[in-house]
């Protein structure tokens, strides 16, 4: 796996200057604390010690990043629902993460962080130990994807992730391995949605993945559709993106 190299944002723009088809924008990435192990193995101590970290970090984030931190444990019934209405809110793993054992000691450890705009948002202790999330409405990927880099950069100083020379920063999930990076737009095709195996055919050929208005197992509502990018390995953080961009 090629070095971590975030290349020039400037080189993307605004998918959608008119707003026509594109609902809302989004990059993510995910990380793992160095000498934590992956979320099966953690001890409830190291669940709380970690979130101890990531808070405290993600408190010293200035400007457009600056925001608060809310644990999951012992969160009132208002900031439970505030977050389940912006869709910040995750849940306990599915079927899949509980069947890995991702969810021992549950609500422990759990915490969601949202800057003041809701535009950039980490998750800590889902199923990676950060997920780091940069989103808006329409389609300029350059600024999603311009605060991405910028917060990852800043919290990469304060905290060390794990990385791997060979499989790149290791996540919990190794469709995640590489750079880690899921760049995403929420997309209206009506057309397309009227024909699955076209849309299929179209995203492999630049390789794309389609998934439904809510993410993955889920189904497309109102011809809405999760468009990302369908390679996270062999090649850079900017160029998984500019395959997004580029498709």
């Amino acid at each position: 796996h090629p070095p971590k190299n975030w290349g020039d944002s400037e080189t993307m723009g605004n998918l959608d200057p008119t707003s026509e088809f594109i609902v809302s924008t989004r990059v993510r990435c995910g990380r793992s604390l160095e000498g934590y192990p992956f979320n099966p193995c953690l001890t409830e101590a190291q669940y709380k010690e970690m979130e101890e970290k990531v808070s405290s970090t993600l408190s010293g984030l200035e400007g457009e990043l600056k925001g608060t931190f809310y644990p999951l444990t012992g969160m009132s019934k208002e900031t439970q629902q505030q977050l389940i209405d912006d869709h910040f809110l995750f849940k306990e793993g599915d079927r899949f993460l509980q069947a890995a054992n991702a969810c021992r000691f549950w609500p422990s450890g759990r915490g969601i962080y949202h800057n003041e705009n809701k535009t950039f948002l980490v998750w800590c202790n889902e199923e990676d130990h950060l997920r780091i999330i940069s989103m808006q409405m329409g389609g300029d990927l350059k600024q999603v994807y311009k605060r991405l880099v910028t917060a990852v950069n800043d919290i990469e100083k304060r905290i060390p992730f794990s990385h791997h020379d060979r499989l790149g920063f290791l996540t919990f999930c190794p469709t995640n391995l590489g750079t880690t990076v899921r760049a995403s737009v929420h997309i209206k095709l009506p057309k397309l949605a009227a024909d699955k195996a076209k849309l299929e055919e179209v995203a492999s050929k630049y390789h794309l993945q389609v998934r439904g208005t809510r993410g993955e197992h889920t189904e497309a509502e109102g011809g809405v559709y999760d468009i990302s990018n369908k390679r996270r390995m062999g090649l850079t953080e900017y160029d998984a993106v500019k395959e997004m961009y580029d498709g």
